[in-house]
């Protein structure tokens, strides 16, 4: 496939975009972001992608066929509108249409944790050390929680748009109130945001969760209930990914997946909760760092 790849990671913060050399050579070509300035509403964040791709467009010297984007949310597959978008003035909108007329070229749209999982099946961990994989979990784990599956090589999204968000199954009452409307979901509880909340119940502090990490180290009692707070919420919700799906591989990103006690101990409490007698499931770090998202926008018109 030597077609040159465009992809557009639309982020809360940030709208980044990628032109790759081709699926064989992922090379970028050209690779520039633009602040979303979310606050400013639907229209302004379509105007922003529209300056974007123009100057990808004017910079490259390129014209795309087609778009990969990856959202913040999905496009339900019936009503053809966003939702669950934490960028909430996505939710309702006709995103694929409105980017098919202003832009003039096919929109491909997936959620940001499926272009995760599937840019580390083509060109990142599972590419590099698992290529007999075909079915691949990706996990999100930063100031929320998402996830995505790959089936042979594509994004599988499901009847309803929204297989893999195992971020909004319940895991625990203690987890209290999502945005979501339910109450308890994986996310109130083993999200970044959610665990730095636990810890400042305790102590009254608000500090990064990094910060916390490093005082469980030194033995700090209310970091150290937070990190096995983590571990243990973490292998009874992968638990649950486990017995349905069944992967080959589970790959986990984040700022959350950094912590390196939930490749251990993480999966000892995986071991107490998996319907099985054995965890054989590889449980792993990424490879592409934050490249995974754009790269994975990219790889959904390839795929």
């Amino acid at each position: 496939m030597s077609v040159p790849l465009w992809g557009v990671d639309l982020g809360g913060t940030k709208i980044e975009a990628v032109i790759l050399r081709s699926f064989d050579n992922p090379a970028p070509i050209i690779r520039k972001r633009i602040d979303t300035n979310a606050v400013m509403g639907y229209g302004h964040i379509l105007k922003q992608i529209d300056t974007l791709i123009g100057v990808m467009k004017k910079e490259s010297g390129m014209t795309p066929q087609q778009i990969g984007f990856g959202t913040p949310g999905v496009l339900d597959p019936q009503s053809q509108t966003m939702k669950n978008c934490n960028t909430t003035s996505l939710n309702g909108r006709p995103l694929k249409k409105d980017l098919e007329s202003l832009l003039r070229v096919p929109a491909i749209i997936a959620n940001d944790a499926n272009c995760f999982a599937l840019a580390e099946t083509h060109w990142g961990i599972v590419k590099q050390k698992f290529l007999s994989a075909s079915v691949v979990f990706g996990i999100i784990m930063g100031s929320g929680v998402g996830g995505g599956i790959v089936l042979n090589g594509k994004v599988w999204n499901g009847r309803h748009g929204i297989a893999g968000e195992w971020g909004h199954n319940f895991l625990d009452e203690s987890g209290g109130p999502c945005y979501c409307g339910k109450k308890g979901c994986v996310e109130t509880i083993i999200s970044g945001t959610a665990l730095q909340k636990f810890y400042a119940g305790i102590t009254g502090e608000n500090i990064p969760l990094k910060e916390i990490v490093n005082r469980s180290a030194q033995h700090d009692g209310a970091a150290l209930r937070t990190v096995d707070r983590l571990q243990y919420f973490f292998g009874k919700a992968v638990s649950v990914v486990i017995n349905l799906v069944d992967p080959d591989v589970i790959v986990v990103g984040g700022g959350v997946g950094n912590i390196d006690s939930i490749y251990k101990e993480g999966v000892v409490s995986l071991k107490k909760f998996i319907f099985n007698n054995r965890v054989e499931v590889p449980i792993i770090k990424p490879a592409l760092g934050d490249s995974a998202g754009v790269f994975g926008a990219a790889a959904l018109t390839a795929t």
